[in-house]
């Protein structure tokens, strides 16, 4: 089994992001049953986190504001070649911009093989309430790794201010393509929320922003995400705006122009006021476009699976 790819990618082993071979389901996960409408159940791998009272308390106190500061950011760079070298034109990249924050929005914190890791992400519209849209690299490692332990999500963090609490979650779900060969064209993960100590839901709290999926490819984006790797020190939200284009490698991925780093992995990219992918990864030798999967219907099986449980 190869290295799990966040593992690799946080070593700065280099990482080929094509041409990924199916493995084994993984030990200690299960695979969701189709049980809800529109859920392809080989698609969609799923862990149970912390569930009981007790276990969320743990979760919620793990995190320290020190930890959080603390928390290496999950970066997805990838090795690129001639074909994804940045063009001239795109050379000079109109750079990220300050946003205030946004209950919607938050960082993920998380850990996996005693590492504390931070991402970015959305809170999502759900018949559960309780959903936030993130990488999947950001709760899981991919390619044969396992599942994150104490994540939690922040709503509106700023400076260490957690305004609206920290939420653990009960649930993690990404795709079977992530998990088993860390492929990029489905890096998308959801996280199901537990309700807070006074029985509310995150989304009744915070709100949230609808998902769509199968949209045309090729649509205007703005993406927000903590960047924590220099310049940015991930302690508030930048936004970056610009048009899809195609991954130049094959990939089935978009990238759009933006100069965010580290941290922000898992942020939301909004168009026409809905979510529609997620900050992914970026290639070493273009610092200036970053990539987000599509969501086809591979991620709108496991948003059924998430918003369901």
């Amino acid at each position: 089994m190869r290295r799990p790819v966040i593992r690799s990618l946080l070593a700065g082993a280099a990482l080929v992001v094509s041409g990924f071979a199916a493995t084994p389901a993984l030990a200690g996960t299960d695979v969701t049953t189709a049980t809800a409408d529109g859920v392809r159940a080989s698609e969609v791998v799923h862990q149970e986190l912390a569930t009981t009272r007790a276990q969320q308390r743990a979760a919620e106190a793990y995190w320290t504001p020190e930890r959080m500061r603390a928390a290496v950011p999950a970066d997805a760079t990838v090795a690129g070649d001639a074909s994804t070298a940045s063009p001239t034109s795109r050379d000079i990249a109109p750079a990220a911009v300050p946003e205030n924050p946004r209950p919607q929005l938050g960082k993920v914190f998380f850990t996996v093989g005693g590492v504390d890791y931070v991402c970015s992400g959305t809170t999502t519209n759900s018949s559960n309430g309780d959903v936030v849209t993130t990488a999947g690299h950001c709760l899981h490692e991919g390619d044969g790794g396992a599942f994150a332990s104490q994540f939690t999500f922040v709503p509106a963090y700023n400076n260490g201010s957690a305004p609206y609490g920290q939420w653990s979650a009960s649930d993690l779900y990404t795709s079977s393509g992530w998990a088993n060969s860390g492929d990029f064209n489905v890096d998308v993960g959801f996280a199901v929320m537990n309700e807070n100590s006074s029985g509310q839901s995150l989304t009744g709290v915070v709100g949230s922003y609808p998902i769509a999926f199968n949209l045309s490819r090729g649509l205007s984006y703005t993406s927000y995400g903590y960047p924590a790797a220099a310049p940015f020190n991930g302690q508030t939200l930048y936004s970056c705006s610009g048009t899809a284009r195609n991954d130049p490698s094959g990939l089935q991925t978009q990238g759009i122009t933006c100069d965010m780093t580290g941290g922000s992995s898992g942020g939301g990219w909004i168009t026409g006021g809905r979510l529609n992918s997620v900050n992914s990864y970026k290639y070493n030798n273009d610092a200036n476009t970053m990539y987000g999967p599509y969501f086809g219907s591979t991620a709108q099986s496991i948003y059924n699976a998430a918003a369901t449980a």
